[in-house]
């Protein structure tokens, strides 16, 4: 039964779980004997003349061109041309929500209804599939179909796939390690003669100002917020106070893709701090409902907010186009890149990515494996990688030093609107070389706004604090890390929007909440995993 067509609509988070922790008994058809995928005879379409239909997860983000979905476009057409017709096989691409990839991955991978190829960016989601023996082991198959993954990846990032010694996953090559980037409309600062904000204590001053003095007519937003990550984050990581390692590595909690520093000295104060915007009406009133900041973008495009912050880059020439189209409803709108919020020591601290990206996998159902090995592995050439993000040289794109540069004509955007989607070995193009990397991402963007783009990078990457890695996954993080990011999102919210003489009250309940529901199991093991690593 599908159940994703089926039953997803109706599921909350509970019954998702509860499809979940059944997820080992649906998969032990395939764990005995020898792996699916692996036999000789479901190797390929080629082994025994039968085309073979190789099903591959994209993201859905409901951005795509009239007349296209993400599953059948131009990028759809040219991968089955150049990589399924020539290995007898069938591509078909499988759709999931962007907003709620893991809810319907879980799904699908509980029904013995998944994709052979799917990814998610939480590694205790991957750990999780792997306790319930429901992965392939890819050790074999890489080696045997995977010489330009290994030579793309190499072993560093590979072994960011490795769990208990086993390789479960392949992660995406992180090409740029910065989270996140500020924004803020320059034409209403000029036009109420201030500065650009340098400092958390300027940036409040500036809230104030377009507040009362309203640049943006009726419905101004000082601050646009959404409850993402790359809306809270950023304001929050400059509060937390800089301590040992030992503290750092045991108060921290992954949560999704990220550290969290739920637990960590000034925290609090970081939300207090939120809580202050909120009640002083400078912030986004409804910023609880957005979570995956379609309302934010809808507000900063129809020229309501002041201040935003994003994705880094996700403003410039991206779907949507952030600025293209504001500047389409606004003529005048100017929107410079900024980086405002400081810590103790005057640091514009913020978290940052690890080198390995999304992991992608192979549910052990699959019957494909090794079709799936090689589409990968294809993907991970030179030639490939650049077609699948810029198109063809002449047409989509001319080199200027040696780095391509899109054109920005309607067939290209129609073409490369997913590029980043479909690129699965590689979070983002890498040129080999880092400053060369940062200048094609800046070329990438429409040319008035590569300058902006370039800083807007820097600003991603400066005082960048890297995730922290144990040798082993924390299994309290594992078997809670959903719940938590839930409970965070309601401590978030709750202590926000609490009356500031409440705060303290509604913020120590919504954490005494979160530590129930496992954050303080959480903080034990990583405790013991901490002293067990110094040994």
């Amino acid at each position: 039964m599908n159940l994703l067509k089926k039953k997803a609509p109706k599921r909350n988070a509970a019954s998702v779980l509860a499809i979940t922790t059944s997820f080992g008994l649906l998969v032990g058809c395939a764990s005995n004997g020898e792996q699916a995928g692996t036999s000789a005879g479901s190797a390929s379409g080629s082994t025994s003349g039968k085309q073979v239909t190789l099903k591959v997860e994209v993201f859905d983000r409901g951005n795509s061109p009239a007349g296209m979905t993400v599953t059948n476009n131009l990028v759809t057409k040219w991968v089955q041309e150049q990589f399924g017709n020539p290995n007898n096989i069938k591509l078909e691409f499988i759709p999931v929500p962007r907003a709620q990839e893991v809810d319907k991955l879980n799904v699908l991978m509980a029904s013995g209804d998944a994709p052979d190829i799917v990814f998610t960016y939480d590694p205790n989601v991957v750990y999780k599939y792997v306790q319930q023996g429901g992965l392939m082991d890819l050790g074999k198959l890489i080696d045997a179909n995977g010489a330009n993954l290994k030579s793309y990846l190499g072993a560093d990032t590979l072994s960011y796939g490795k769990f208990d010694g086993v390789q479960y996953a392949i992660p995406a090559k992180r090409v740029y390690l910065g989270k996140y980037s500020s924004m803020i409309r320059q034409d209403w600062l000029d036009k109420l003669g201030l500065p650009v904000p340098k400092s958390t204590d300027e940036v409040y001053n500036t809230l104030k100002a377009f507040k009362e003095k309203n640049p943006g007519g009726s419905g101004t937003i000082p601050l646009g917020l959404s409850l993402a990550p790359a809306s809270i984050e950023p304001i929050i990581w400059p509060f937390i106070k800089k301590t040992s390692d030992e503290e750092r590595y045991t108060s921290m909690q992954l949560l999704g893709s990220g550290d969290r520093p739920t637990l960590m000295p000034g925290h609090k104060e970081g939300v207090k701090f939120l809580n202050k915007l909120f009640n002083e009406g400078l912030v986004s009133p409804d910023f609880a409902l957005d979570k995956d900041k379609k309302k934010l973008q809808q507000d900063v495009m129809t020229g309501k907010v002041g201040m935003y912050a994003e994705d880094a880059g996700q403003s410039y020439g991206t779907a949507p186009d952030i600025i293209g189209i504001l500047q389409k409803n606004d003529a005048n709108a100017k929107v410079t890149p900024i980086d405002p919020y400081t810590n103790e020591e005057g640091k514009h601290a913020k978290p940052g990515y690890q080198p390995a990206g999304m992991y992608i996998m192979i549910p052990k159902t699959s019957q494909n494996g090794e079709a799936a090995i090689k589409y990968l592995n294809w993907m991970a050439q030179k030639d490939v990688l650049n077609r699948l993000t810029n198109g063809d040289e002449g047409k989509n794109y001319t080199l200027q030093d040696g780095i391509p540069v899109l054109k920005t004509d309607e067939d290209t955007k129609n073409l490369l609107y997913n590029a980043g989607d479909m690129r699965l070995v590689s979070n983002g193009l890498d040129l080999g070389d880092k400053d060369k990397n940062l200048k094609a991402m800046a070329l990438a963007v429409p040319e008035a706004l590569r300058k902006d783009a370039a800083i807007a990078y820097q600003n991603g990457l400066a005082d960048g604090i890297p995730p922290l890695r144990f040798d082993r996954p924390i299994q309290a993080e594992v078997k809670y890390g959903k719940v938590l990011q839930d409970k965070y999102d309601e401590l978030i919210v709750k202590s926000m929007m609490a009356k500031p003489a409440d705060f303290d009250k509604a913020y120590d309940a919504a954490l005494k909440d979160y530590l129930a529901s496992g954050g303080e199991e959480i903080k034990k093991e990583r405790t013991e995993a901490y002293k067990a690593m110094k040994k």
